[in-house]
Order: C-alpha cells, then sequence, then structure tokens
C-alpha cells in the first residue's frame, strides 16, 4: 500500500519540480548566487525523489530488484544533508547578499557533508544507518537518527539564523523563508513515526514552491551587487506612482551619483569598486524609512522614491543622507571616501510629466549638483595651493 502511494506522491512532486524548474530558469537573475543555490536545490530534490522511487523495490531476491534497492538508499543518505546545507547558504545570501559572506560556511558545510558520508561508507559493513536483510528488506540501523538528526538540525539553524536576522530581511521573503522548513520538517516527523512511509522531499517540493513565488519570482527585480532594486523595477515603480499621484498624494525622487567613482576603481582595483558600490547602498538605506524605495539605477547611479509630498522634508532626508556620507567618510572604515552629487524634486501631478520627462528633470538637476560640487572641489584645491606657496 505504502508503495503506490509514496511512488503517486513521487510522481506528482517530480512533475511539480519540472514546473518550478522551468518558471525559475524563465523569471531569475541568472547570475546571482540566488539563483544558483536555488537551482541547486532544485536539482538535488529532483535527483532524490527519483532515488526514492528506487527506494522502494523490496523483495524480490535474486533479481535486479536488490541492486536498484542498495543503489537508491545510498544515495538517499548520502544527499542527506545536501539540500539542508544549501538551503544554509541561501538563507545566508538572502540576508546579506554577500557572495564572500556566503562561502565562508561552505567548508564547515562541506566537512559535514564529508563526515555523513564516511559514516554512510563504514555502514555498508555495519549497519549502522540501515541494512539490507537476504530477502532484500530495509530495515533501520541503531544509528538511524544520525543523518535524520544532522538534516533537521540543519534546517533548524537556518530557520534560527532567519529569525534573528529578521530586520534585515524584507516582510515578505521573511514568511516565506521562515515557512521553508515547516512542511520538510512534517514530513520528517511522519516519516519517522510511521515507518514505511517517506515523504520528506515532496515535503521540500512544496517549499521550493513557496520560495519561488515568494522569493526567487522577484530576484529578477534585484539588483544581485548591492541587494537593491534594480532599473527594472525602477521603471515599473516610478510609472505606478505617477498613475496614483494626485493632488493630495504624491511622491518624491532622488537620483544620486557616486563622484569619482572611476578614480576608486583606478586607484583600488574593481573589487574596491564594488565594495563602494555595496557601501553606497548600505548607507542609502541606514538613512532611509523602512517604506521608503531604493534602486540601483545602473553602474554608479541610485534612485530613491519616497512618499513625500513637502519640499522641506525632502530637503531634511537629502540632509540625512550628506549628514551620513560625512559620518562614514570622517570613520575612516575604508581607504577611499566617498561623495554624492544628488538630484531631488517633488512630482507635481499638475505638469503630468511622462517617466521619462520627470527623470529628465532629476538627471538635470542632479549634474547641476555634480558641476557645483566639482567647481567647489576645483576652487578649495586652488586656494590650497595658493597658500603653499605663500
Amino acid at each position: 500500500m505504502y508503495f503506490k502511494s509514496n511512488v503517486n506522491i513521487d510522481i506528482y512532486s517530480f512533475i511539480l519540480l519540472i514546473i518550478i524548474y522551468i518558471h525559475a530558469i524563465k523569471n531569475a537573475e541568472k547570475d546571482s548566487l540566488s539563483h544558483r543555490l536555488y537551482m541547486m536545490v532544485v536539482r538535488v530534490t529532483a535527483l532524490m525523489l527519483v532515488m526514492d522511487v528506487l527506494c522502494r523495490f523490496d523483495g524480490n531476491p535474486g533479481t535486479i530488484y536488490p541492486v536498484i534497492n542498495q543503489l537508491g538508499n545510498f544515495l538517499i543518505y548520502l544527499f542527506n544533508p545536501v539540500i539542508p546545507s544549501l538551503w544554509l547558504l541561501y538563507v545566508n545570501y538572502q540576508v546579506f547578499h554577500d557572495e564572500k559572506k556566503a562561502r565562508r560556511w561552505l567548508y564547515p558545510l562541506l566537512a559535514v557533508t564529508a563526515a555523513n558520508a564516511v559514516l554512510l561508507v563504514l555502514s555498508q559493513f555495519f549497519g549502522w544507518y540501515y541494512y539490507i536483510d537476504s530477502g532484500n528488506i530495509y530495515h533501520r540501523g541503531p544509528l538511524f537518527w544520525i543523518p535524520v538528526s544532522l538534516a533537521i538540525t540543519l534546517l533548524l539553524a537556518a530557520f534560527v539564523f532567519i529569525v534573528i536576522n529578521r530586520r534585515k530581511i524584507e516582510h515578505k521573503h521573511y514568511i516565506a523563508l521562515v515557512l521553508f522548513a515547516v512542511p520538510p520538517f512534517i514530513c520528517a516527523v511522519l516519516s519517522v513515526i510511521f515507518y514505511g512511509v517517506s515523504v520528506i522531499m515532496n515535503g521540500v517540493v512544496l517549499s521550493l514552491l513557496i520560495v519561488l513565488l515568494n522569493v526567487q519570482n522577484q530576484s529578477m527585480y534585484i539588483d544581485h551587487l548591492t541587494g537593491i532594486y534594480n532599473r527594472k523595477k525602477l521603471e515599473a515603480y516610478i510609472k505606478e506612482k505617477i498613475s496614483a499621484s494626485t493632488r493630495n498624494k504624491t511622491f518624491s525622487a532622488v537620483l544620486i551619483d557616486i563622484d569619482n567613482f572611476k578614480s576608486i576603481n583606478d586607484t583600488f582595483g574593481h573589487d574596491m569598486g564594488d565594495d563602494a558600490l555595496e557601501t553606497s547602498a548600505k548607507l542609502l538605506k541606514r538613512c532611509l524609512r523602512s517604506n521608503d524605495f531604493i534602486a540601483r539605477f545602473g553602474g554608479d547611479e541610485f534612485y530613491i522614491i519616497m512618499d513625500i509630498a513637502n519640499g522641506d522634508d525632502l530637503e531634511a532626508i537629502v540632509g540625512r543622507i550628506y549628514s551620513g556620507v560625512e559620518s562614514y567618510n570622517n570613520s575612516g572604515l575604508k581607504p577611499y571616501k566617498l561623495r554624492f552629487s544628488m538630484g531631488y524634486a517633488v512630482y507635481d501631478c499638475h505638469d503630468q510629466m511622462k517617466v521619462e520627462e520627470f527623470q529628465k528633470q532629476i538627471d538635470k538637476l542632479m549634474y547641476e549638483n555634480k558641476k557645483a560640487n566639482k567647481d567647489t572641489e576645483n576652487h578649495n584645491s586652488n586656494t590650497e595651493t595658493q597658500e603653499e606657496g605663500k
């Protein structure tokens, strides 16, 4: 009874996994670590679903069944810690959007996987994890709890990590990430209680669907370097804001350009240039409210959209950004210093400007500010030169 039920569930899960895979391929930022890790989990899950079917070939000694049964169980146990390990890496990246931080977890997780593989190989001789008797019937071994506990512990570690860092995660993403561990955990408990029932991988498929709908679908709108929204999302968002603008409800926009960004790249290298972009994004986010919109417009430019209809309030936000940059530069945390040029304005619905027209207005204001900053910088430089010549 369990055989037919499990195989049917696995087939339905595999079909759903194919749909998830196709959808994820079409609608993702393929260069991002988030996408690569997610697709790895999908592929490993597909492999384990196939192995789960092979594990059902009990009985019939003297046929090909024992070979299939042995292979299926061995690979299931071998890949047991892989999915939760990949999930931990995925969660780390969703929190920090930093590939270097995610990679620091790689080697400890590889060590855990290797230790599991060693115990699995020894289990073939001592029956620690499981053993298959002469009648080709699978039996749990005395140390069966180790691989089960390992997978659950890794999932719980990811769960705790998400909860601890919940303020760094967008609310919708946070709910989806938290829920990932729930279906596999429930299915793992059912598999332990009801001998012969194995639905853990089916739970993982359900979790992957939740993440796809609530996290991965949004990744196409995320700039993978800075972790903020990209230009594609900005264009759609600013159109929505203009369409919804009325006499009593409007918004403000700020275009920010990093001054002398080429100099940072030329002096310190492109890695430090990337670091400057990431640092700028983090600095801007700290100066804004949680509901303010920020995107990387392209290159070294950023866009901020805020529900601010008053010029004085907008000036206050701009002043806060300048103060944040000054505090950062005074800290001396990095070898480079940041300077911003900004163009900003409150959208006036009476002018009925389209997206392109409003952006041109902001762009013009930004370049006027950049020119003023450059003139000031040249003036200060000439003054210092004259003083030194006296």
